[in-house]
């Protein structure tokens, strides 16, 4: 999308009544942190950060510097989600010690942000005498976003937010990210309900809900192929023609003009889709999201997925505005 469209998202993201809104830091795409200071400018209550950004691309003291800006101009509204990073691979820069690096990335930021002067000699980061020339006034909240139960931990000790990076839930997943937050919470003397748990929910709606269902199949047969969850079970020959539909996609399986086997979308039912995204109509999707109330998630991170219409644009404004119908009785699930 273009930057003027991805603001015009983020006014609408906060007038249908969502709280945060996240973009993601990927390479060769719009600079996240440019475009949530615009966001920002534009939005008057939304909270705004990355979703994720990591400490390879970016260093943890540039990273303070950037969640100090965001934080000044959005007027106390910033956040801060860390994780691994994607795209990263691809262009040489490599990921050692995730875990570690993370931690280190986070004290790092925290007493930078805090108004401290940092010297840390650690075993990915080196950092001499560094103070933030100008400090924010408010605290930024952390998030960590992961699906391996070490960063879980790790989230439960050092973060304000865990976002459960699973492609798909199922209660005794939901009881394992808790366990992991708790053994990372009492690793530090917290209590696990200082931390926010939030599942990252595809999201995709129309009052079309059939074309809602059938922009996600290709992101379900995908995350099925790759998963292979034991509680979906398959006959073998319809998995192998699912697999083998998914090795001739070309292209995100998100954007518009993304290219895919048709038969995909009588192989992918509604059942399967239903395992990995929250799609539908408004009414459908406020009764999927009632799984994850009753699971005791009190948040959610929603990964918005657009409808398949001419432009990305298109396609996640109707996502959005969809939603939008029903996210006041969401929130009272």
């Amino acid at each position: 999308m273009s930057v003027a469209e991805v603001v015009e998202l983020a006014r609408l993201v906060e007038e249908v009544g969502f709280d945060r809104l996240g973009i993601s830091d990927v390479p060769l795409y719009h600079d996240c942190f440019q475009l949530l200071s615009l966001c920002a400018s534009a939005t008057r209550r939304v909270q705004l950060g990355p979703l994720v950004t990591n400490p390879y691309s970016h260093h943890p003291v540039l990273l303070a510097s950037a969640a100090s800006t965001l934080a000044e101009v959005s007027q106390g509204r910033a956040f801060l989600g860390l994780g691994w990073g994607a795209g990263l691979e691809e262009i040489g820069i490599a990921q050692p010690r995730p875990v570690t690096a993370l931690r280190e990335s986070i004290g790092i930021i925290n007493d930078l942000l805090a108004g401290k002067t940092v010297n840390h000699e650690g075993s990915v980061f080196h950092v001499a005498g560094a103070r933030m020339v100008r400090a924010p006034r408010v605290r930024v909240p952390i998030g960590i976003g992961t699906r391996s139960p070490q960063t879980m931990r790790l989230a439960g000790e050092l973060a304000d937010i865990a976002i459960v990076g699973a492609r798909y839930m199922t209660p005794e997943m939901a009881a394992s990210y808790r366990q992991w937050v708790a053994q990372g919470a009492a690793r530090a003397g917290r209590s696990p309900r200082d931390v926010e748990i939030a599942p990252r929910l595809t999201l995709c709606v129309s009052r079309d809900g059939a074309a809602a269902k059938q922009s996600v199949k290709l992101h379900a047969a995908y995350y099925l192929t790759l998963l292979k969850p034991p509680e979906i079970a398959i006959e073998p020959e319809r998995r192998a023609r699912i697999e083998a539909a998914v090795r001739r996609a070309s292209g995100w399986y998100f954007a518009p003009d993304v290219s895919y086997p048709v038969q995909l979308h009588d192989l992918i039912g509604d059942d399967i889709v239903e395992r990995f995204a929250i799609a539908g109509t408004p009414a459908e999707c406020l009764e999927q999201m009632r799984q994850f109330a009753r699971m005791g998630f009190t948040s959610a991170s929603m990964n918005l997925a657009a409808v398949r219409r001419g432009s990305m644009y298109d396609g996640l404004r109707e996502t959005i505005t969809g939603f939008g119908e029903v996210i006041d009785q969401v929130k009272r699930l």
